[in-house]
C-alpha cells in the first residue's frame, strides 16, 4: 500500500488533525529524506507521529523496536481502528504464533511489525528479515540501547545488526536522554549522519513542587482535596498501591489502584475507568502511565523517591499534557534516601554472587551444560528463591544484571493467552451431543475465526469470543473447560507469569562472561542517577525546572517562576513561604493566581 498523500495529509485522513506539534513535521521530513534521526520529545509529544505518518506515505512495513509490551498491544488495536494493518511479534507468543506473524508481515499487506527486543537476535527473526520489506527501522524508548541509559538492555544492541541486512533509515525516538546518552544511541545505532533533533523539554503549564515531609497521607489528602481534577498517585510497591487507594477511599475520594501483578482484563478495565473520569485518582507502580495519552491529568503525586531523574520526569510528565496549569508534587523524607541507599547496594550484588544465581537457574530447570540456547522459561522467582534459599531481592537483581550482560532476556509479568485446539473430529462434531447448547456457537466461532485450531493449539482473546458469545469471562473460560472434559477440545489456560529467554546455552562455571570492568562502569553511572535524584529532591535554591533541563543537557534556561523554589521567592518578606506554601497545595495555588 502506498499513499499517494503528503505528511499533512495523511495526518488529516488518519488522526483528523490539521497541523503537526512542534518538531514532528521536521522529523517526518527527515524520515522521509532517508536520514537517520534521532528525536528527542517530552512526555506526549506526539512521538508515534513521527514514525507512523512517513511509513504509511511509502511501501513496506516499519519495524518498531519497543520494550514496552503493553504499549505495543496498545498502538497495534489503536491503528487498526484507523485501518491501519499492524501485528506484534513479543514474549508471551509460542513458535507457532511468532512464524504466523512473521509471515503475514512478509507476505499480507501490514505496514507496521511492532517487536519486543529479545526476539531480534532469534533464528526465526533471522530467517524472515531478508523476506521483508522493511521501509523504516523505529526504536522506541531508544535510550535503552545505551548503556549510559537509566533503563539499559541489551537485546537492544541487535538493532544495529538489522542494519547490516535492512537497507532502510533509522527513527530512533525517547523522551529521556542526557547529552551523553543521546550520543551514544547514534554511535550503537551506526548512524549514517548525526541528526538530532531535540525539544525544548520546558513545561509552563507544569508546577514542580517537592516537600520535605513526615506526614505523606496528610500531604496527599491536601492536594488531593485543594486540585480539582484527574491525578496519579506513583508509589514503589503493589502492596502500597492497594494501601493508598483504601486510604483515599476512606477519606471519601475515587481512587483505585493499578499494578503489574494484577490479571490483564483487571488492568485494562481500570485504565479504561480511569480514562473516562469513572475512576478520578489512580494510586499505581510505575507499570501505570506508559503510552497512555490521557491530557488532563491534573496532578502526579510521587509518594517514594524515583531511582533517577530520567525516570522522574517522564512521570511527572504526564500531567497537564492539555497546557493547562497541573503540578508535579514530590513527598520525601530521611526514609527515602535510606531506602534508595539499600536499593543501590541491593542492584550490584557480588559478581560470584551474580554467577552462582546463574547456574542455580538452568539447574531450577533441569538444563544441562551445553543447552538451553533459545528456550523460553515460565518463571516464579518466589518458587525459584524457596528452592535455593535465595533473599528475594539480590536474586531479583542479579537477574537483572544477568540480562545486561545478555546471557537472557526477563520479561516480568507476561500475560499467555489462552489457547484451544479442537481435537474431536470435524464431521463428528456435529453429531455430538453437547451438554450445554452454548456450546454449539462457542465451537462455530472459534472454527471460523481461529485459523489452524483444528492442527495446534490456537491464542483465543477470551474477552472477544464472550462477548460474541453474550456471556460473561468468566463463563467463557468455564464452558471451554467443559468442552475439555467431554474431550471436544485440549484447553491451555490464560496464565500470568514471568518469562526467561534464553539468548545461550548454558555456560560452564568460571566461563560466564561477567566483565568486572563493566560491572564498575554500570554501578558508577547508577549511583550517579541516585545522587542526582536525591540533590534534586534537597535542592533548596535552583528552580527546579532549571535543575532538570540542566541533567538533560539544557542549560540556557530561565527560572519557571511556578515551583516552590520560584514561588517561595515571590513570597513578601513579613510572610514565611513556608506557612503560604507547606501545608496546602490548595493555598499555593491561590497565591500562584494571584501574582
Amino acid at each position: 500500500m502506498v499513499l499517494d498523500l503528503s505528511p499533512l495529509d495523511i495526518l488529516r485522513s488518519y488522526w483528523g488533525y490539521e497541523s503537526f506539534r512542534p518538531l514532528q513535521e521536521d522529523i517526518i521530513r527527515a524520515a522521509l529524506e532517508d536520514r537517520d534521526v534521532l528525536a528527542i520529545l517530552p512526555t506526549g509529544g506526539g512521538k508515534s507521529v513521527c514514525f507512523q505518518v512517513p511509513a504509511l506515505a511509502r511501501e513496506g512495513i516499519a519495524l518498531v523496536v519497543t520494550p514496552l509490551i503493553a504499549l505495543m498491544k496498545d498502538q497495534v488495536q489503536n491503528l487498526a481502528a484507523r485501518g491501519i494493518r499492524a501485528i506484534a511479534v513479543h514474549a508471551g507468543m509460542n513458535t507457532r504464533e511468532v512464524e504466523l506473524a512473521l509471515n503475514n508481515a512478509a507476505y499480507g499487506d501490514y505496514k507496521f511489525l511492532y517487536l519486543s527486543p529479545e526476539r531480534l537476535g532469534t533464528r526465526m527473526f533471522r530467517y524472515w528479515l531478508p523476506r521483508l520489506q522493511v521501509s523504516y527501522i523505529v526504536v522506541d524508548e531508544a535510550h535503552c540501547i545505551s548503556q549510559w541509559g537509566y533503563d539499559f538492555r541489551p537485546d537492544y544492541l541487535r538493532i544495529g545488526d538489522i542494519r547490516k541486512v535492512v537497507d532502510a533509515p533509522v527513527i530512533a525516538l525517547t523522551a529521556t536522554a542526557t547529552p551523553k546518552v543521546a550520543e551514544d544511541i547514534m554511535d550503537r545505532l551506526d548512524f549514517r549522519e548525526r541528526l538530532l533533533l531535540k525539544s525544548g523539554f520546558e513545561r509552563p503549564n507544569l508546577s514542580y513542587i517537592v516537600r520535605h515531609c513526615q506526614d505523606k497521607l496528610g500531604q496527599l489528602l491536601s492536594v488531593c482535596n485543594g486540585v480539582p481534577g484527574t491525578g496519579i498517585v506513583y508509589v514503589r510497591n503493589r502492596r502500597k498501591t492497594e494501601e493508598i487507594a483504601d486510604f483515599l477511599q476512606a477519606q471519601g475520594l475515587s481512587a483505585s489502584f493499578y499494578h503489574a501483578g494484577l490479571g490483564h482484563l483487571v488492568r485494562t478495565a481500570r485504565q479504561e475507568e480511569w480514562k473516562q473520569g469513572k475512576v478520578r485518582i489512580m494510586v499505581c507502580t510505575n507499570a501505570f502511565g506508559m503510552g497512555i495519552d490521557k491530557p488532563d491529568v491534573r496532578f502526579v503525586v510521587h509518594l517514594d523517591l524515583p531511582e533517577s531523574p530520567e525516570a522522574y520526569f517522564q512521570e511527572a510528565g504526564r500531567a497537564g499534557r492539555d497546557g493547562l496549569r497541573s503540578y508535579a508534587v514530590l513527598l520525601w523524607n530521611g526514609n527515602d534516601v535510606s531506602r534508595l541507599k539499600q536499593i543501590e547496594k541491593l542492584s550490584y550484588p557480588s559478581l560470584a554472587y551474580i554467577e552462582d544465581v546463574y547456574q542455580k537457574l538452568h539447574a531450577f530447570f533441569g538444563i544441562p551444560y551445553g543447552a538451553g540456547e533459545g528456550r523460553q522459561l515460565k518463571f516464579d522467582l518466589s518458587a525459584f528463591c524457596q528452592a535455593y534459599k535465595l533473599e528475594r531481592a539480590s536474586a531479583y537483581y542479579a537477574m537483572k544484571y544477568i540480562e545486561r550482560e545478555d546471557h537472557w532476556s526477563y520479561s516480568e509479568d507476561i500475560d499467555v493467552n489462552t489457547r484451544v485446539k479442537i481435537i474431536a473430529d470435524r464431521t463428528a462434531l456435529y453429531d455430538t451431543d453437547l451438554p450445554d447448547r452454548r456450546m454449539v456457537p462457542l465451537l462455530d466461532e472459534l472454527m471460523r475465526r481461529c485459523e489452524g485450531i483444528f492442527s495446534y493449539p490456537v491464542p483465543v482473546d477470551e474477552a472477544f469470543f464472550s462477548e460474541r458469545l453474550g456471556v460473561s469471562v468468566a463463563e467463557y473460560r468455564q464452558l471451554l473447560y467443559r468442552l475439555s472434559l467431554e474431550h471436544i477440545i485440549h484447553y491451555v489456560p490464560q496464565v500470568h507469569s514471568d518469562v526467561i529467554y534464553l539468548h545461550h546455552e548454558r555456560l560452564q562455571p568460571g566461563n560466564v562472561r561477567l566483565s568486572p570492568q563493566r560491572y564498575a562502569m554500570l554501578m558508577d553511572s547508577s549511583h550517579g542517577r541516585l545522587a542526582a535524584m536525591m540533590d534534586y529532591a534537597s535542592e533548596e535554591d535552583t528552580c527546579r525546572s532549571r535543575y532538570l533541563l540542566a541533567y538533560f543537557g539544557q542549560t540556557e534556561s530561565a527560572d519557571c517562576g511556578q515551583c516552590d523554589i520560584c514561588r517561595a521567592r515571590k513570597a513578601t518578606p513579613s510572610r514565611d513561604p513556608e506557612a503560604v506554601y507547606g501545608k496546602d497545595l490548595a493555598a499555593a495555588r491561590e497565591q500562584e493566581d494571584a501574582v
